[in-house]
């Protein structure tokens, strides 16, 4: 349930629990800020393209967005792209296993389906689950910016855009004609539990072409599980280019390949003989092509992907091998009225495969039409509703509203928006162990299950103190009809048994009448220029979440997301120094699982740091870097032990 005073209350004493570790790391710093600082604009309202499909600041999107810059990855203690998200202000990462073996997603509470990833403007969010959603084909290297859009935003994307929008935007798709850039980066690490990591990429721009690519490779013996030592071995490899062949044309394409190899004990199930390893291989291809003149910008995108997943729960059991397909064609167009109105109209077609011995064979496609309006007055005042018309085979034609709204004045904002989300059952939550001989206890798929809706509603406020901070606070409600997640379900009531033990232990995907989630975040980003090229740049968010309404208490997502959730990121650079330290702190349902003595604490805190040193001035560094500092016994999700403390060592080489 959701209590105000006893949660901000709660908020208030682990904030400042986590500010004090940021204020012990450059307290005497801060001060010479605030005394020295140099006038510098830094963006802090920056463009956007996540919320109307247009380029727009984001203070006139009516929604909380929150914008990164690729460049933050040099700086901060992370090693993936999940781990860069797990510190952002209100996304919470159930990490399963460390520096991207596998995690899910979730924003303002609900389950890890209900967010959606997007890659340069289309969708990456896997049909067999959503368990492998932040499996990003890219090194970091090639990421222009991330924006993290939070919040309702199915009737511009449709399905799984309930809790929010992950975008990424990569270099190369980004790249305007007429300008020069060249850029190279490689790392090698090595640490605790056989670690060792490298990482390369590069990026040539001059006048109509760009050419991108990148390699990140983590890997390690040693790292700890039940009674054994797990390991991971995960590598992403990707290729792009993009050219101008005319002033008003521009086609961009990217290639990927990623391998992820790790243990994968108690991931998905509490049994004693799991001892499950799994292996993901996966490739990606993006074809764009953009025609722009005079007030319209036509663009198509193309995108196909194709997974392999081999799942061995142990050395005795047949090992599951599922292969998914994801094929899709998005058509849009943007028209400018005028400076003040802008009109963007789009089609879209999405086809989904999967083939498994324990799924079985299954398609279904999808097709929607949608339109965005979006409207800005000299006053300050911005509108933007947009419709959206969603046809799936299996539950047929859905109507999708939205609205957002917002007004600036001065340093101020105010915003508000509401709208309708859809969510489509994937491949696992229908079919999981449907095609199996014996199913002797685990989670059942349920073909029957129909699609998730919801209704919509937040509103929040802006601060911005010059161009320096940025302080957000939003409050939030989502009704849900249909929610899916697995409840435990006795063997009489589970509707299809052929293949079940009447002794087994089961949980049935299962639509969940009505749950109400509520709660409140808050944001703040900063980022002071200080003398001598040097600066001090992070962000902080609290975000508390509640359930209420659930018939089912006992469902296994639902209760799980954190119902306090504080994390934070803070960077000092100078010239030769970049010292940065990150962190969060969770409270959510302690749970336990007997049979292999797996407690999932009510609450833990986890701090990591870095700090590297330039040899040769932006062009080789030395970096040493400690994750999980206090050494935290911890778990996101009951039975996935994550590691303990992880000490690395590593060069930096920069062109």
């Amino acid at each position: 349930t959701f209590s105000p005073i006893t949660t901000i209350f709660a908020i208030s004493i682990k904030v400042m629990k986590l500010i004090s570790f940021a204020i012990c790391f450059g307290v005497n710093f801060f001060t010479c800020v605030l005394l020295n600082a140099q006038e510098n604009e830094v963006d802090l309202d920056p463009v956007t393209v996540s919320s109307t499909v247009s380029a727009v600041a984001s203070s006139k999107t009516g929604r909380n967005i929150v914008v990164i810059s690729g460049d933050r990855f040099k700086s901060l203690p992370v090693n993936s792209i999940d781990e860069l998200l797990r510190y952002v202000p209100g996304i919470e990462v159930q990490s399963r296993g460390p520096m991207g073996a596998q995690s899910d997603i979730v924003i303002r509470g609900g389950t890890f389906q209900q967010v959606l990833v997007i890659l340069d403007g289309i969708r990456l969010n896997d049909p067999l689950t959503g368990h492998f959603n932040s499996y990003v084909p890219l090194a970091p290297f090639e990421i222009e910016r991330i924006e993290i859009l939070k919040g309702a935003s199915s009737a511009i994307y449709g399905s799984e855009a309930v809790g929010g929008v992950v975008h990424i935007i990569t270099k190369t798709f980004a790249a305007k004609q007429g300008t020069t850039k060249t850029e190279a980066l490689a790392s090698i690490a090595a640490g605790t539990y056989n670690l060792v990591n490298a990482q390369v990429g590069g990026f040539h721009h001059k006048n109509k072409i760009a050419v991108g690519g990148g390699f990140i490779s983590n890997n390690s013996t040693g790292a700890p599980q039940r009674g054994v030592r797990g390991h991971f071995n995960l590598h992403t490899a990707s290729l792009s280019a993009s050219h101008y062949i005319s002033p008003e044309i521009k086609i961009a394409f990217r290639s990927s390949y990623d391998d992820r190899s790790f243990a994968a004990q108690n991931f998905y199930t509490s049994f004693v003989s799991d001892t499950a390893t799994e292996r993901v291989k996966s490739s990606w291809n993006h074809l764009n092509i953009t025609y722009q003149k005079g007030k319209d910008r036509l663009s198509l995108n193309a995108g196909y992907k194709a997974v392999n997943d081999h799942y061995a729960f142990n050395p005795r059991a047949v090992a599951n091998d599922n292969k998914s397909n994801l094929a899709q064609l998005l058509l849009q167009n943007e028209h400018r009225v005028s400076t003040k109105t802008v009109v963007n109209a789009g089609v879209q077609f999405i086809n989904r495969k999967i083939k498994s011995n324990d799924r079985g064979n299954h398609q279904e496609s999808q097709a929607a039409l949608f339109t965005v309006l979006q409207y800005s007055s000299p006053s300050g005042i911005n509108l933007i509703p947009a419709l959206r018309i969603d046809w799936n085979e299996q539950r047929g034609t859905e109507l999708v509203p939205q609205m957002a709204f917002s007004y600036k004045k001065g340093p101020f904002q105010v915003r508000a928006s509401g709208g309708r989300t859809i969510r489509d059952a994937d491949f696992t939550e229908r079919y999981n162990n449907y095609n199996k001989a014996l199913v002797t206890g685990g989670r059942l798929g349920n073909p029957a299950l129909g699609a998730e809706t919801s209704y919509n509603y937040e509103f929040g406020a802006d601060y911005f103190s010059s161009t320096r901070i940025k302080l957000s606070g939003t409050f939030f409600q989502r009704f849900h009809q249909k929610l899916i997640d697995y409840v435990p379900t006795p063997y009489n009531n589970i509707p299809r048994r052929q293949n079940l033990s009447p002794t087994g232990s089961y949980a049935l995907a299962t639509n969940i009448a009505k749950v109400n989630i509520r709660g409140a975040e808050m944001d703040l980003q900063f980022n002071y220029p200080l003398p001598k090229n040097a600066s001090l740049w992070g962000s902080l968010g609290a975000v508390v979440t509640g359930v209420s309404g659930a018939e089912n208490a006992s469902a296994f997502y639902l209760s799980s997301f954190a119902k306090l959730l504080t994390n934070f990121n803070v960077a000092l650079t100078t010239p030769r120094f970049v010292c940065s330290l990150n962190g969060l702190h969770k409270q959510r349902e302690s749970q336990t699982a007997a049979a292999i003595k797996a407690t999932l604490s009510s609450a833990y805190t986890v701090v990591n740091a870095r700090t590297e040193y330039n040899v040769i001035k932006t062009r080789v560094a030395v970096f040493g870097q400690v994750d999980n500092i206090f050494n935290e016994a911890y778990s996101d999700l009951l039975g996935a032990q994550m590691p303990g403390r992880w000490l690395l060592v590593g060069a930096r080489f920069t062109l």
